[in-house]
């Protein structure tokens, strides 16, 4: 595991097993409440405390259940409760990409969205990314892709983000999203491209057949799949004619025309094709 899941941490966000371990440790004391920035809940436990410790410390029962509040709270549910305001950790993403133009046949011109990694902005503190990792760490692959999943409604075009997922659906042995998830990496700028052909969890990807295709490709499926970007229009009216051929096809098949009304509609398709 690399530096890459460990890179958000910062000394001004709280972490939600150290606030479980001083409550359940010191939380006697309201210590936990101190270290959440939390000074007034601190004073009123250490008050509470004086208080009761003549017959019963009730803080010793309070910091008990808190350590074990935090301890099954969710990692999204600390982070937005303890640390909404360090800043840049939510809110700062902004998709910002180039923008070009194309004619419409009518002369006139429309904006057309358009991926740039250069001008998109990569929120810089991602919550789920950081559980994400964590839990790849962890080995919990499923949990790791749960929240890596969360993580892209906030950077979907995050390349680090996508190569780790196909880094786990090839442990998962799931060559398909593997190769779907490195080709929008390398689509959204990854770094290290290189590093597609060393990564050690990346060992199942790379023992497929069709993996030397991939990688001299670019690291893209396929050059066909790029043509059929390229001419959007071209191929959906080819997919039309397809589908009206399969059901000449079919209505044939099952007597509902003939043979020769069959070759008739399929000249007036080509036709039109042409």
């Amino acid at each position: 595991m690399d530096s890459r899941h460990t890179a958000y941490q910062t000394p001004r966000r709280k972490n939600r097993i150290i606030a479980g371990l001083l409550a359940f440790v010191v939380g006697i004391f309201g210590v936990h409440h101190f270290y959440l920035n939390k000074p007034a809940a601190g004073i009123f436990y250490i008050f509470l405390f004086i208080v009761t410790m003549g017959f019963f410390p009730v803080t010793l029962l309070l910091g008990f259940l808190e350590a074990v509040n935090f301890f099954n709270m969710s990692e999204e549910k600390f982070q937005r409760k303890y640390n909404k305001d360090v800043p840049g950790l939510f809110g700062d993403y902004t998709r910002k990409p180039g923008a070009s133009f194309e004619k419409r046949s009518n002369g006139n011109s429309k904006p057309v969205t358009r991926f740039n990694p250069r001008t998109a902005r990569i929120p810089k503190k991602n919550p789920f990314k950081l559980s994400a990792g964590l839990k790849y760490k962890d080995f919990d692959l499923k949990g790791a892709i749960e929240d890596y999943q969360k993580a892209l409604m906030l950077a979907e075009f995050d390349p680090d983000i996508h190569f780790d997922m196909a880094a786990i659906y090839s442990l998962m042995e799931q060559k398909e999203k593997a190769f779907h998830h490195l080709e929008l990496a390398v689509h959204y700028g990854l770094k290290d491209v290189q590093k597609i052909n060393t990564y050690e969890d990346l060992a199942f990807v790379r023992i497929q057949d069709e993996f030397e295709t991939f990688r001299d490709n670019g690291f893209r499926m396929t050059a066909k799949t790029e043509e059929k970007e390229a001419n959007p229009v071209e191929n959906q009216a080819d997919d039309t004619l397809l589908a009206h051929l399969n059901k000449l096809a079919d209505l044939r098949k099952k007597g509902l025309i003939s043979e020769e009304e069959f070759a008739i509609e399929k000249e007036k398709l080509k036709e039109y094709r042409r």
